[in-house]
C-alpha cells in the first residue's frame, strides 16, 4: 500500500475516531440517556459508512483514478478500524476509569428501553424476564466485552468494505 494512501486512511480514521468520541463524550456529559437511543446508532452507522467510502474515494483521487481491489478495501478497513479502535478506547476510559456509576446507569436505561420494546413487539413475558436477567448479568462496558464489540463491529464492516472496494476499483488500462 503506498504511503500516501495509508496516511489518507489513518487521517481519516482518526477523524472518525475522534468524531465518534466527541459523540460520547458530548452524550455522557448533557444526556447520558441519548447514548440508548436506536435512532443514534442509525445515525452512527452511516456516518461510519460515509467515512469509510471517503477515505477509499480520496485513495482512488490520490492514484489518479485507478484503485485496486485491495487497496480500496485496506484504506476503507484502514479507517474503520482505527475510527472504532480510539472510540472503544475512550469508552472505556469513560466507563471503566473516570465514572463507573454511569455505566450502570447506561445499562439500567439499555435494560429498560429492550423491555419497552420487547413488550411494544408482544414478547411473551418469559422471553422478556429471561433476555433482562441475561443483560443484568452482563457488564457491556467490561474490556473483554468492548473487544468483542470492535470484534463484531470490524466484520461487519469489513462485508460492507468489500462491496465498497468491489464498487469502486478500477483498473488502469495502461498496466498490463
Amino acid at each position: 500500500m503506498e504511503k500516501s494512501i495509508k496516511s489518507s486512511s489513518i487521517n481519516y480514521g482518526l477523524y472518525l475516531g475522534l468524531f465518534l468520541s466527541t459523540i460520547t463524550v458530548l452524550f455522557y456529559a448533557v444526556n447520558l440517556e441519548m447514548l440508548t437511543k436506536w435512532w443514534l446508532g442509525i445515525i452512527l452507522f452511516l456516518v461510519i459508512l460515509i467515512f469509510g467510502i471517503v477515505s477509499t474515494a480520496k485513495s482512488k483521487s490520490l492514484l489518479g483514478g485507478f484503485i485496486s481491489f485491495k487497496q480500496a478495501f485496506s484504506s476503507y478497513f484502514i479507517t474503520i478500524a482505527i475510527g472504532f479502535i480510539l472510540s472503544t478506547a475512550v469508552s472505556v476510559l469513560l466507563f471503566n476509569v473516570i465514572d463507573p456509576e454511569a455505566a450502570e446507569i447506561l445499562k439500567e436505561n439499555v435494560i429498560e428501553a429492550s423491555r419497552q420494546m420487547m413488550e411494544n413487539f408482544g414478547a411473551p413475558q418469559s422471553e422478556i424476564d429471561k433476555a433482562i436477567a441475561e443483560m443484568a448479568d452482563q457488564n457491556q462496558f467490561a474490556i473483554g466485552n468492548q473487544l468483542k464489540s470492535v470484534a463484531f463491529q470490524l466484520i461487519f464492516y469489513a462485508v460492507i468494505g468489500l462491496i465498497v472496494a468491489l464498487s469502486m476499483k478500477k483498473k488502469d488500462p495502461n498496466v498490463a
